[in-house]
Formats: C-alpha cells, sequence, structure tokens
C-alpha cells in the first residue's frame, strides 16, 4: 500500500459527504467502518508516517501540527467516542438548526469563550489544553490536550461554528474554576455584561452552583459585575423611554409621605400619572440565602405600600430590557394610559435619590 496516501484505504464507505475536518480527523470506530484494521492505523502512525495519534482512540490523518478546528473536533471525538460509532453527523450551519455531531459533550472554559467572541480569552492557538464537558457519570480522564470537567446535569450546548459549546455563564464558570488572578476574572465577567453576551444574574448563579462564591477574588469582580450590570440597565431603560417615545419621567427618585416614612426608590417615576419602573437587578450569592429573601420581601413590601397609595409599580428585569425592549414599554405605556381611569393617588413628595 501507498503510505503516502493516507485517505486510501477508506473505501468502503465514501467520504464526499463529510466535511473538509471530519476526513482529517477521525475515531478508531470511523476508520473500521471505513475499512481501515488496526494493524493499518498502527502503521500508518509510525514515526514518519503520514497519520498520527492526536488522542486515544482519536487520529490525525497528516503530518504535523493540528489545526485549532482539528484539536477541537478531536477533543470532542474523545470525549464522545463511546456514544458514537461510525462517521459523525455534519456540523451544524452555526445557527444551532443541525443535531449535535457529538453525544454529551460540549467545549466549555476558555476555548468555548473564544468561541463565544471574547476578546478577553487566549486565542485556540495559545491554550495548551482545552476544556470539555461530558456527564458525571462518563469514565473518561484528562489526557493530552483534552481536558475532562464533568457535570451531574448538561447546560443546552449553543452550536458555534458547528461544534457544540457550553452556554456562556456556564463556559465562564469553567474558566474562573481555573483562573487565579482576579484582574483576569474581573476581565471575563465584565467583557460577558458589557458585549451583551447574559445579564450578570445568570453569570452569578452559574458561579454559585459551581461553589466558587466563597473566593475572595470572585467576589470581588462579583461585585463589579453587578454594578457594570446595574448601569447597563439604566442605560437601556432610558433608552427605551426615548426610543419608543414614552413621556419623560422623573429619574432616580426616593418618595416619602409628606412629614412621613420613606417609601423607597424607584428608576423611573411618572408623577402626574402615579406610574412607577422600578429594575431588578437582585442576584443569587452563595451563603446568602436570607440576605436574597430579605432583599425579595422589601422589594414585595414597597411594591405593596406603594400600590396601596394608589401608584402602579412596574416591575422590569434586565434581561427583559435586554430581549423585549418593545414589549417592555408596551407594558409601560398601557399603565401610563390606564391612570385616567384610576383614582388618583395619594399625594407623595419626590425626591432626587
Amino acid at each position: 500500500m501507498n503510505h503516502n496516501t493516507p485517505l486510501s484505504p477508506l473505501s468502503p464507505r465514501p467520504l464526499r459527504h463529510l466535511s473538509e475536518v471530519h476526513r482529517r480527523v477521525m475515531t478508531t470506530a470511523q476508520l473500521k467502518s471505513h475499512g481501515v484494521a488496526p494493524a493499518e492505523m498502527s502503521e500508518q502512525c509510525r514515526a514518519d508516517g503520514p497519520w498520527q495519534q492526536i488522542l486515544p482512540g482519536v487520529f490525525l490523518l497528516h503530518p504535523g501540527p493540528p489545526t485549532s478546528e482539528e484539536r477541537l473536533h478531536a477533543v470532542l471525538m474523545y470525549a464522545a467516542r463511546e456514544r458514537t460509532s461510525g462517521v459523525p453527523s455534519q456540523p451544524g450551519d452555526g445557527e444551532g438548526h443541525a443535531a449535535p455531531a457529538y453525544a454529551e459533550a460540549m467545549i466549555t472554559g476558555l476555548a468555548a469563550l473564544t468561541l463565544h467572541g471574547f476578546s478577553a480569552t487566549p486565542p485556540l492557538t495559545a491554550l495548551d489544553t482545552i476544556d470539555v464537558l461530558v456527564p458525571r457519570m462518563r469514565r473518561l480522564r484528562s489526557t493530552g490536550c483534552a481536558r475532562i470537567l464533568r457535570a451531574p446535569a448538561l447546560p443546552t450546548p449553543r452550536q458555534v461554528t458547528g461544534l457544540p459549546v457550553a452556554p456562556v455563564p456556564r463556559a465562564l464558570a469553567d474558566a474562573v474554576a481555573e483562573l487565579t488572578d482576579a484582574s483576569a476574572v474581573r476581565r471575563l465577567l465584565t467583557e460577558a455584561v458589557r458585549a451583551g453576551h447574559c445579564e450578570p444574574a445568570s453569570v452569578v448563579r452559574e458561579l454559585n452552583q459551581a461553589k466558587l462564591l466563597s473566593r475572595p477574588h470572585v467576589v470581588d469582580a462579583v461585585d463589579s459585575l453587578l454594578a457594570e450590570g446595574r448601569a447597563i440597565a439604566e442605560d437601556r431603560l432610558y433608552a427605551m423611554v426615548h426610543e419608543h417615545g414614552l413621556p419623560d419621567p422623573v429619574w432616580n427618585v426616593d418618595l416619602r409621605l409628606p412629614g412621613g416614612p420613606h417609601l423607597g426608590g424607584l428608576d423611573a417615576y411618572w408623577p402626574e400619572q402615579a406610574v412607577a419602573v422600578e429594575l431588578d437587578t437582585r442576584a443569587p450569592r452563595q451563603g446568602h440565602r436570607q440576605d436574597d429573601d430579605a432583599l425579595w420581601s422589601e422589594y414585595a413590601r414597597k411594591r405593596e405600600t406603594l400600590e396601596r397609595l394608589g401608584i402602579t409599580v412596574v416591575h422590569i428585569t434586565p434581561k427583559k430590557l435586554r430581549d423585549g425592549m418593545e414589549q417592555q414599554a408596551a407594558v409601560v405605556r398601557t399603565a401610563l394610559m390606564a391612570a385616567a381611569d384610576r383614582d388618583p393617588a395619594a399625594y407623595v413628595v419626590v425626591l432626587p435619590r
């Protein structure tokens, strides 16, 4: 056999339907399905041979270093190889329409964030290892360029360039778990929110589940993240009012009864219609369940008190503001229009916050 034409033995099944990368990276099972015997695989992978074994049971069908794309596919093939046999299905179109090619495995950590388009992460070529997330019960070990991370329940992967990739909050938690540099953690969390990849609450939830909120450098970064998230949500609220033609409210005010108690702060208030908007920027914090409950009951108590005084309170989360600004504007507009049919609200004093 001519060893300079490494694809010559793959005759029993045609390769036309495979993408370019799937012609260059294959598992033992896939090679067998193309009629390549184990002895032939070993022969092709000899020291000066045209193939190389990049990971256990995964072969690179050319000499020289693998490309980033080949490494990503190789890691996924290694992690999924017990669950898939033969040829992987074609990668998706990047929009998540196709079924994932790799069963119960997805890229996570820094490599996933780079695939999601983060600029604060290293390029794929600079990563010695690629994190891959698999179910807890899988009997796999980290080896070569594949670092295995286990989870009791896998998130639904996003399809990015035809690869199953962990959603940003999960990928962030897996990346942060390995980072000890406070500024690197802060850069990643800030970019996640500032670039619109996700909301602070979803990041904090994942960090909490990963038990990372006991680390001081992570807590500091989370405090910055929440402040950043609130500032972005306030900007979006301002944009919503102006882009959707709502009347100007008074911004960031405190309400109190004349000569009486403080009623609470509001992000936007329309005094004539007695309509208020409050941004709900709470995020779950590890070991702070009582604080969370206290904060939520404070929100509820404030809302109850204001509504008893005839003030309509519209609660908006940053996620709703980001994903459905038009819908939220319609909710506020409806509340403003309904004011004419309600009894006049009690007189309250409006003070700058």
